[in-house]
């Protein structure tokens, strides 16, 4: 049997893995789906978090060639089966010698490959500007780390204003009512990271299209000033050239993906990644489902407003608010 090659390819990796209905991330319809710092500049290839995804990705699929399972690959390494899961899911680094040893059990022999997968892995082991703040969900830190790679962020969202555009107001008011109960230091740690992330709008170095139902503008989060501030935040957001913001209003009725919110982020060096946040796990989704995101995205994009209609919107549903 020749060498498995581990060229990038269609797969779908779940932060907790659970099943996905249909294998499909997003359709035209109800989805299935329920579940270097900042201030440099920062490609994805030199994100720790994105090259450990894509090294992850790529051991799974070697895996799935050379016809290893999980535990025969676990049993190689001295670990269980679990985490070699969270290896190849890109949550976990991986250790050269160990390492080796995959490729060696996978049959990879190809010298220049498993010395590009070796600089990957130690890429991989780097701390982004995340990994300070250690009580955030890994699955969070992940995100994090992915979207600071990304150079474009398409995003989808049902309910509440999308994190890269929240008022430290409105996040601190959506995070009181979380049922776990955080701290007010956990709070104050949590506003402080959304606060973070959002340099990556205000320094340009990404570009965020955002569809939002006119539910996220008229749901009352914080009381009516918070929601006023946060309008006008959207609005200013609005106005910069990497941003742009449409709103579906509700006399469009039904649409594609109504139920589930997702986003789609597309990195300059490796293929785009499909995230969907659920409440008992998260999904990445590459390949054909990306392809399917983007379909049904540019769908809701047809459905809502234009940016400008929906800056009026924004300002009308402001207005109201101010008069509260």
């Amino acid at each position: 049997m020749p060498p498995p090659t581990v060229a990038h390819a269609p797969l779908i990796l779940r932060a907790h893995f659970y099943p996905v209905k249909d294998g499909r991330a997003c359709r035209a319809g109800v989805s299935h789906v329920h579940g270097a710092p900042i201030g440099g500049t920062i490609t994805a290839m030199e994100s720790p978090t994105f090259v450990r995804f894509q090294l992850g990705a790529q051991l799974r699929k070697a895996r799935e060639q050379a016809d290893v399972t999980a535990e025969e690959a676990a049993a190689a390494i001295e670990v269980t089966a679990s985490t070699l899961r969270r290896i190849e899911a890109g949550r976990v680094g991986v250790k050269g010698p160990a390492l080796n040893a995959l490729l060696d059990r996978y049959g990879v022999t190809d010298a220049e490959l498993r010395d590009t997968l070796l600089s990957m892995a130690r890429t991989g082991k780097q701390r982004g500007w995340w990994a300070k703040y250690g009580d955030l969900p890994s699955s969070y830190r992940q995100y994090i780390g992915l979207e600071s790679a990304a150079e474009e962020v398409q995003t989808f969202e049902t309910l509440v204003v999308p994190g890269l555009l929240q008022t430290p107001a409105y996040a601190r008011a959506m995070m009181a009512e979380d049922a776990f109960e955080p701290s007010p230091e956990a709070v104050d740690r949590r506003v402080t990271v959304r606060t973070h992330r959002q340099e990556l709008i205000s320094s340009g170095k990404l570009r965020l299209v955002a569809v939002l139902d006119e539910a996220v503008l008229r749901r009352q989060i914080g009381g009516a000033a918070v929601m006023a501030d946060q309008l006008t935040a959207l609005l200013d957001a609005g106005s910069r050239w990497n941003v742009t913001i449409q709103v579906i209003p509700f006399r469009e009725g039904a649409y594609a993906s109504m139920l589930s919110s997702f986003h789609i982020l597309n990195f300059a060096d490796g293929p785009s990644v499909v995230y969907i946040e659920g409440l008992t796990g998260d999904l990445y989704a590459e390949g054909e489902d990306v392809r399917r995101c983007t379909v049904v995205f540019n769908s809701l994009r047809a459905a809502a407003l234009s940016p400008t209609d929906s800056a009026a919107m924004i300002e009308e549903i402001r207005g109201a608010r101010l008069t509260e």
